[in-house]
């Protein structure tokens, strides 16, 4: 059998699901805002696997959305006293704006190109909301009203971003499912093929990065009314990095890889957090190793682990 069908990987994953509803009855509020930011992180990991994963175009601005989506929200909250539900809408459609526009001026560049353009429009964002100081404070950070207030507030935001995580990863599989998501996966395999079929190759490589790019400013809007202070530090490469680790390391080009490598990666953060950057090189040798010698990541092992494990047991029923 070369897969097991979906129906028991759903069973599978169904306790799972049932452990992390039912978590804030078992731990304390460090550890629920730790699985909270990891979670904003499952949702820029899997947007992100959208881009890069299954339509194969390699951006390195990913976290750049996540901050204009929440400066947007934040400056329209504070100037302009709108309510936060209309802040983080206003950072959807500025998010997916300006991913729209960077798509159109982008992507039909390839490989080495495409990441060198992304970068410099992240560093361009960075360098931005550091010298706008009367406006976003610059470096001394952007005081952002919090969403809940009172002593239920990491609970309740444990749950909201619990519930962001899980419509961004129903989103994205959908996505997968429908014709957009076999056009996305021609275009990743071989573009001029796709090109020949009669696929609109740049059309849809602009609509996949201006999901991604929506579903990152939503994430970053959530996250500055969470943290209540949004500083340049969002947009450095650092948090570029870490989104890269997650999904490679947690398997790229599939639904739960991103959230597995999202999870794992945040918690074992804050466990070393006292070792500082040493982190970032075990973290990055960790990706050397599994690109080179296992690129399909945590899900491919759990993958091939339920395969082995299937087969076995089908050859001892033949043998009965």
């Amino acid at each position: 059998m070369e897969k097991i069908s979906e129906l028991k990987w759903y069973s599978l994953s169904l306790p799972l699901c049932v452990v992390v509803c039912l978590l804030p009855f078992w731990t304390g509020p460090y550890y629920l805002q730790v699985f909270t930011i990891a979670f904003y992180y499952v949702v820029l990991a899997s947007s992100w696997n959208l881009i890069a994963g299954y339509t194969g175009q390699f951006s390195l601005a990913h976290h750049a959305f996540a901050a204009i989506g929440g400066y947007t929200s934040a400056l329209l909250v504070t100037l302009f006293g709108l309510p936060i539900w209309m802040g983080i809408l206003a950072a959807l459609l500025s998010s997916t704006l300006m991913g729209f526009i960077l798509g159109v001026l982008c992507l039909r560049m390839r490989a080495i190109y495409l990441a060198i353009a992304t970068w410099a429009f992240a560093e361009s964002v960075r360098i931005f909301l550091s010298m706008t100081y009367k406006i976003t404070r610059g470096d001394l950070g952007l005081a952002v009203p919090k969403i809940f207030l009172g002593t239920g507030r990491a609970v309740a935001c444990y749950y909201l971003f619990l519930g962001l995580a899980a419509v961004t990863i129903l989103v994205i599989f959908l996505i997968n499912r429908s014709k957009m998501g076999y056009y996305i996966r021609a275009i990743r395999n071989d573009e001029m093929v796709a090109r020949v079929m009669g696929i609109h190759a740049t059309r849809w490589k602009i609509f996949s990065f201006s999901i991604s790019s929506g579903i990152a400013g939503i994430a970053g809007a959530f996250y500055g009314h969470y943290n209540g202070l949004l500083t340049p530090v969002m947009v450095d490469f650092n948090e570029m990095a870490f989104i890269i680790i997650m999904v490679v390391i947690g398997g790229i080009r599939s639904i739960a890889g991103p959230v597995v490598g999202a999870i794992f990666i945040e918690i074992l953060t804050e466990t070393f957090r006292e070792f500082g950057e040493i982190r970032m090189v075990v973290f990055a040798l960790a990706v050397i190793a599994i690109a080179r010698l296992y690129h399909e990541g945590a899900m491919g092992v759990v993958r091939r682990l339920a395969l082995w494990i299937s087969s076995r047991k089908q050859s001892r029923e033949g043998v009965t």
